[in-house]
């Protein structure tokens, strides 16, 4: 055992309040002695910031290719292009409504928090919440929506009044308001980030979960409730929960958002001269929008200074978070094009990713230019799952 990290209990404390900060008793050199580990037992975390966030559900236009062009190629669209982005008389093309999370400065709601440059590459995602191991996070939420929507919450800690999802799980009526929020409503979740919810022994000093609505949970995340949340080791953080040591955090989602089964499709129907042929596959397949964080085709904002959208400096520590969501189609292989990640312990340029699942990857890039990230599955790579990221010098 390391000399630092053992504190042989000298002070007069009962033994029951050394146990509960994490302390344990052991025999050295044939004397029972009570050491501590320098964090407290489970059920025992200690008492850290409690974050307060503001986030409504709101309905939103959204456009896909907001810049009209292909920004990989630099040129119009091609045909294959054309399929998902153009719109016609039974075409939706690249511009929906969306049902979005948006982050409010107080609980009336009334204004809108402004996105920092620094994560303008979030697109349609929710606003990253940031928390340390013995936190605690309360979300205050708003449903600006015609519809029920909730807030679930995945790796922290809550109880059955803030699980956010509707199931035969016996719990009390009070306890079944979170699952459902109706149109208008505030609710508020409350939970806390215990030690699970924090960095492993293999992880880097922050880890990556999210938050989506669960209320119907398959319609609901393809009409775009969903957002990031990052959760940094107990003594690793600043004051706003950021990791230290990290110069820039840079959030990836890759999906293929099907319109199709978005709770938002009779609005965007609504804007069609005429209902499209239910058996139109050409219709079907042009609601299938493979995109980055809500962009297709390069159309991500690529910033032009170190810390704006997806521009970052030479040296820099650059910590990825990346997921997948939706179907068996979403087999996710993102691929950095001049510079390596160390991600699982491993030293790559392409990881791969399942629904569901994030995938942390630290990069110090060396290599100064435009690059290319893509998932390197070729039938997204034709429809447009592809976005850039800048190094400067």
């Amino acid at each position: 055992m390391h000399e630092e990290s053992r504190d042989v209990a000298r002070r007069r404390l009962p033994a029951a309040s050394l146990l509960a900060m994490g302390a344990a008793l052991v025999v050295l050199a044939g004397y029972l002695v009570l050491v501590t580990t320098g964090r407290p037992a489970a059920g025992h975390e200690s008492a850290g910031t409690t974050r307060t966030y503001y986030i409504a559900a709101d309905s939103v236009r959204w456009d896909y290719a907001p810049t009209g062009s292909n920004g990989i190629t630099g040129q119009p669209f091609d045909d294959v292009a054309n399929e998902f982005v153009a719109a016609g008389p039974e075409r939706i093309g690249s511009a929906y409504v969306k049902s979005l999370y948006r982050e409010y400065t107080d609980r009336s709601f009334s204004t809108l928090t402004p996105r920092p440059a620094a994560w303008e590459h979030l697109g349609f995602l929710g606003p990253v919440i940031h928390a340390v191991v013995g936190d605690r996070v309360r979300i205050v939420f708003k449903n600006n929506l015609d519809r029920p929507a909730s807030v679930h919450m995945h790796g922290l800690k809550y109880d059955k009044g803030a699980e956010g999802a509707p199931y035969a799980d016996g719990s009390t009526a009070r306890q079944k308001d979170d699952d459902a929020v109706p149109p208008g409503a505030i609710y508020t979740y409350d939970y806390t980030v215990p030690e699970r919810a924090g960095p492993g022994p293999m992880d880097p000093s922050s880890v990556m979960w999210m938050y989506h609505s669960h209320t119907d949970e398959v319609g609901d995340t393809y009409a775009g409730l969903v957002g990031p949340v990052i959760v940094t080791a107990r003594g690793q953080a600043r004051a706003d929960g950021t990791p230290r040591g990290v110069d820039r955090e840079l959030v990836a989602v890759f999906q293929v958002s099907d319109e199709n089964q978005s709770l938002d499709l009779p609005a965007n129907l609504a804007g069609l001269p005429a209902p499209p042929d239910p058996e139109d596959e050409g219709f079907e397949e042009s609601n299938l929008m493979h995109d980055i964080n809500g962009y297709v085709y390069g159309n991500q904002p690529l910033g032009s200074a170190p810390g704006e959208g997806m521009t970052v400096r030479a040296g820099q520590h650059v910590r990825w978070y990346l997921m997948a969501m939706g179907t068996e189609v979403d087999l996710h292989t993102p691929h950095w094009h001049g510079n390596t990640v160390l991600a699982n312990g491993m030293r790559v340029d392409v990881t791969s990713l399942l629904p569901a699942q994030m995938i942390v990857a630290d990069m110090t890039p060396d290599d100064p230019g435009i690059w290319l990230f893509h998932c390197h599955v070729n039938d997204h790579i034709l429809a447009g799952m592809m976005t850039r990221y800048q190094v400067l010098p």
